[in-house]
């Protein structure tokens, strides 16, 4: 069975960490109905939700897939791309490694989770503002013992790897190719993103069904006009602090299921 951890927002959210955008009014109240249809979207895709409670001092909390790359082997927890959140890895890894052995990557190194994206055995990983070098070689260092190759993408114009790339399957990408290097991805079959969503990559699969944002409706037309199943929440408030749909979870198959 798959299981998702999530943290709720924060009070606090509005505060968040920006690097492309700017700031814009969030409404708590907005964000906290929003974070609980997201809940309600993975429990009706089948997926087992563990929800751990909003940490008022820590802003960007509620975006708990950058503070690790959970794989079946292992979780690798991360020490984040900027100060300000470097204490969200040690909380998630509390609740984390009651599911899966942990290692860790240290500073000076730097690596968030959004910039991880895998398909099959490949970790691709890119080079942004929030992963260094140093952060995707220190991941090859925790996953060569076990047959995942790291492939470097290197991304601008956007926060993170994944939110201008994810998989569809593990043959099809969605991509935003003004934000992400295609080019690592040339052996794939490569769906562009509308050029009016430049966001709408950003979708999160689980199981068969694609979950998209609800006002990127372009974008979910191309994918289903590919006979993918299609499923639609909003997250709009989250996308004024630089998210997206996979940003809010982090999804494992649980051991022994």
């Amino acid at each position: 069975m798959l299981t998702a951890i999530i943290q709720r927002p924060s009070p606090r959210i509005a505060d968040c960490e920006l690097t492309y955008l700017p700031s814009q009014t969030i409404d708590y109240d907005n964000a906290i109905d929003q974070h609980r249809s997201y809940e309600d979207m993975l429990r009706g895709c089948g997926v087992a939700v563990m929800a751990m409670e909003a940490n008022p001092h820590l802003p960007d909390g509620v975006f708990v897939e950058d503070t690790a790359v959970v794989l079946d082997e292992l979780a690798i927890m991360t020490p984040m791309g900027v100060a300000s959140r470097q204490a969200e890895s040690e909380i998630v890894a509390a609740t984390l490694q009651r599911h899966r052995p942990l290692a860790w990557i240290a500073p000076p190194a730097r690596i968030e989770g959004g910039d991880v994206l895998r398909i099959g055995r490949y970790l691709f990983t890119g080079r942004s503002t929030r992963t260094n070098t140093a952060g995707i070689e220190a991941l090859k260092t925790c996953v060569q013992s076990y047959g995942y190759s790291v492939i470097a993408v290197d991304v601008s114009g956007c926060l993170h790897l994944k939110t201008g790339c994810t998989a569809l399957d593990e043959e099809t990408v969605l991509i935003n190719p003004d934000w992400v290097d295609p080019a690592p991805f040339r052996t794939f079959d490569r769906l562009s993103v509308p050029p009016e969503e430049p966001f709408g990559a950003n979708i999160l699969k689980i199981g068969d069904v694609i979950c998209v944002h609800a006002g990127f409706e372009r974008t979910r037309e191309r994918i289903a006009r590919r006979d993918y199943r299609t499923s639609v929440t909003d997250v709009s408030e989250f996308l004024k602090a630089e998210a997206g749909l996979t940003c809010m979870s982090l999804i494992f198959e649980s051991k022994g299921s």
